[in-house]
């Protein structure tokens, strides 16, 4: 929880400071009450007193009741703005940290835990600093100053008040011991109820087809139930506390006046008005010495949580990233757009058996190398071993003759356009979307989205849409098919004019004749650009320089189509089973128009 506080900048600390002053002095007014409640007891016993002197006292103590009230307004205030800022800071934090971390993090902590530690999790700690400023901070001041107050005067009602505090340390430490293990269990529980909502949520369609309402029913079910038992048993514990507080506080009054009774009984006569003006004081100040435990006991009520929370949240910041980032701003001079593969082995975090093993080859500048392969045969990890997405196990992977370990992450990825083979897409524009991130040379302008999305194929939907390149497009792309997504995607790559062009099954929605136009622009309109394809189709990519062709991992082949077709069987197999009627429909098909860039610009 402590080096939650190390998040405080300069500005907090002076804020939390003048909060401290403003707590000190609201103790001292509310201390003063009892003082003035003794001197108004003594006047009134006392014959001879007249009513101005009351009336004085009794102003004076209503002055310190409204100086208290605005102490109070004055520390919420400040501390409501230390634990927004505090919150607002951590928040950031937490979104830059996971901006760093390689797929490896992301999956160690799960997306739907990572959502949760930035949310749930930071607002408890607001909820405890917001709390504790005003409690933690005034409720030892006021205990301790209020026992000072009353020690020595009297050591059988001192003996009355200190057995109260007792009683109510014990009771509040059997609470906490008891419900602190279940608050780790609860925000473990908050995650799982949390992947469950966002899992039913992003697959309601596959629901909805499979009738599967119930199934998913149950399991939230399951996992509400979870949380709900642990959350009855933690709430139920700490509701013990306050009518304990409650008993204790009226208990302690109760048995300050019966002790004080018996003393004045058997006291001489001039010491009867003295004890009963102890016994007026005693009861006060016993009162606000539980008051600062009832605080006390607030603050515990939330502080477990809080710092199961603080926990969470310093294991996302303290992660350390496993992908070290290097230094080379610059390629080699003369070497521009070279991808090499040199003995590359990868098996993922904690697995046993590798992925891909031993792959190596070398695309030149302006060459198509193209990788093909059952389900499962590692394609995409292959090439997401370029931008970083994970680190090689063995091996080096060559960017322009550079180790990519060597390269600054930055300077690494504005050399590649790179599209995923999920398509991913913004709430914004057409433009917002094609023009994401930053090429390293200069701003995307307009005439390179329009570049793109003519490139993509994709102008013959945009143009067509209202407000065109200004169309709003949704979270997520939801209101365009699969198609118009992949080819926005594909759009946003090539718009950035990268070195490299990174397919990773990105042609799969794409009907064949889109497929075409796509592949004989990229033929004219990319030279000098290298372009790594994973496909699925042969007619995606038989025209392709170099096709790479794995199995488990392994490269099995390797040569250009016609090759293949006689050397390699297992390219040969997959030919046979989608070629001929991919054949048809790319031979028959019209010379259609080629837009170059110049055209379009």
């Amino acid at each position: 929880m402590l080096k939650i506080f190390k998040n405080f900048k300069g500005k907090e600390w002076i804020i939390f400071t003048i909060s401290i002053i403003f707590v000190v002095s609201q103790v001292w007014l509310d201390l003063k009450l009892p003082d003035y409640m003794s001197e108004i007891t003594q006047l009134v016993q006392t014959p001879g007193s007249e009513m101005s002197e009351i009336l004085t006292s009794g102003g004076w103590m209503l002055l310190c009741a409204l100086g208290s009230l605005i102490a109070s307004i004055i520390v919420a205030a400040l501390a409501a703005t230390i634990a927004a800022n505090l919150s607002a800071r951590l928040r950031f934090k937490m979104f830059d940290k996971v901006q760093s971390f390689s797929m490896e993090e992301i999956n160690n902590f799960s997306t739907a835990s990572l959502i949760t530690r930035s949310t749930n999790d930071i607002t408890q700690i607001q909820t405890f600093i917001v709390m504790g400023l005003q409690a933690l901070v005034k409720a030892p001041i006021l205990a301790v100053w209020a026992i000072l107050k009353i020690v020595g005067r009297n050591w059988q009602l001192s003996l009355t008040v200190a057995a109260a505090v007792i009683v109510l340390m014990i009771i509040v430490a059997i609470c906490i011991v008891l419900a602190l293990p279940k608050f780790t269990i609860l925000q473990q529980l908050t995650d799982n109820l949390n992947r469950v909502s966002r899992e039913n949520l992003s697959g309601i369609s596959v629901t909805r087809a499979y009738n599967a309402e119930k199934y998913q029913e149950d399991k939230f079910e399951v996992a509400n139930n979870d949380l709900i038992k642990v959350n009855l048993f933690t709430n139920r514990v700490m509701a013990m506390l306050m009518p304990t507080i409650t008993f204790i506080m009226s208990g302690v009054s109760l048995a300050i006046y019966w002790v004080g009774a018996i003393l004045i009984q058997n006291a001489a006569l001039p010491d009867k008005m003295g004890l009963f003006s102890d016994v007026i004081v005693f009861s006060s100040y016993a009162i606000q010495v539980i008051m600062a435990f009832m605080m006390l006991v607030m603050v515990f009520i939330l502080m477990p949580r809080a710092t199961v929370a603080a926990k969470r949240i310093n294991e996302v910041l303290d992660t350390k990233a496993t992908i070290k980032n290097g230094t080379i701003t610059q390629s080699p001079i003369g070497v521009l757009g070279e991808v090499e593969f040199k003995n590359v082995s990868f098996k993922y975090p904690d697995a046993d058996d590798y992925v891909i093993k031993n792959i190596s080859f070398k695309a030149n500048r302006g060459e198509t190398i193209a990788f093909i392969g059952a389900t499962g045969a590692g394609k995409s990890t292959l090439i997401n071993l370029i931008p970083r997405f994970y680190d090689t196990t063995e091996g080096e992977v060559l960017v322009d003759g550079v180790n990519v370990k060597e390269y600054d992450q930055k300077y690494l990825r504005n050399k590649l356009g790179y599209v995923s083979q999920k398509v991913t897409l913004f709430e914004g524009t057409i433009e917002s979307n094609v023009a994401f991130g930053e090429n390293g040379k200069a701003e995307i302008t307009k005439n390179d989205v329009v570049y793109g999305v003519y490139a993509a194929q994709a102008s013959e939907f945009v143009e067509k849409l209202e407000g065109e390149y200004e169309a709003h497009i949704s979270e997520g792309g939801t209101n365009l098919s699969g198609g118009q997504k992949q080819r926005i995607s594909i759009a946003r790559a090539i718009a950035r004019y990268p070195e490299i062009l990174i397919f990773d099954d990105s042609f799969s929605a794409l009907d064949y004749k889109t497929d075409s136009k796509l592949r004989k622009f990229l033929k004219k309109e990319s030279i000098g650009t290298t372009m790594l394809i994973v496909a699925q189709r042969i007619s995606s990519i038989k025209d392709a320089d170099k096709i790479i062709v794995l199995e488990d991992g392994q490269m099995v082949g390797i040569g250009k189509h016609d090759d293949l077709m006689k050397t390699c069987n297992v390219y040969r197999e997959i030919a046979y089973s989608q070629l001929s009627k991919e054949e048809l429909a790319v031979d028959k098909e019209v010379a259609c128009s080629e837009v170059t860039k110049e055209e379009v610009v």
